[in-house]
């Protein structure tokens, strides 16, 4: 409900920062819907937003980041239901793959619709699921031993090893 009203309501960023963007854009009405994106009119970019570069940018970055979620969670749901290790697909690449996709995702929309909120809550929530990542290695490491021991020595944790993997799966 928030995001659909910071997004599709009258966004809190625009209002904080209407005077001065009244008295720096003279003639621009940002109670118009193509004027909410701060990018484009801070930029002075001309032309419909939503194909300037920054919002398709945006959108391939949402759209990965959904990928390696979804690509992800499979890999995760199986290794649950087997009460495994998930090392193979995108978690032969990084231990935290899930996590690097919801980052994405918040990158995306940050680049694509900048607001007060979401820049201050984007470096929270990465400081979160960090301490998140943390805290489920530790339970990992003590149910898994020295096979998760093994696999965080040859898996990068939040940056993924691109090219073909070389680790093995221990499911």
């Amino acid at each position: 409900v928030a995001l659909f009203t910071e997004m599709y309501g009258f966004p809190l960023t625009i209002y904080f920062l209407s005077g001065w963007l009244a008295e720096s854009y003279p003639g621009v009405d940002f109670l118009a819907h193509e004027n909410g994106h701060l990018w484009h009119t801070l930029l002075g970019l001309s032309g419909d937003a939503h194909w300037d570069i920054l919002h398709i940018l945006s959108n391939v970055i949402i759209i990965l980041g959904l990928f390696l979620l979804s690509a992800s969670w499979s890999v995760l749901h199986h290794a649950q239901k087997s009460h495994s290790l998930a090392t193979t697909g995108w978690y032969a690449r990084c231990r935290h793959p899930q996590y690097v996709a919801f980052i994405l995702i918040m990158f995306g929309f940050l680049l694509q619709w900048p607001t007060l909120p979401t820049l201050l809550m984007f470096p929270i929530l990465i400081v979160v699921y960090a301490r998140l990542a943390t805290r489920e290695e530790q339970q990992a490491e003590s149910e898994f031993g020295d096979s998760y021991r093994h696999y965080k020595q040859t898996t990068p944790g939040w940056f993924p090893r691109m090219g073909i993997s070389n680790v093995s799966s221990t499911n």
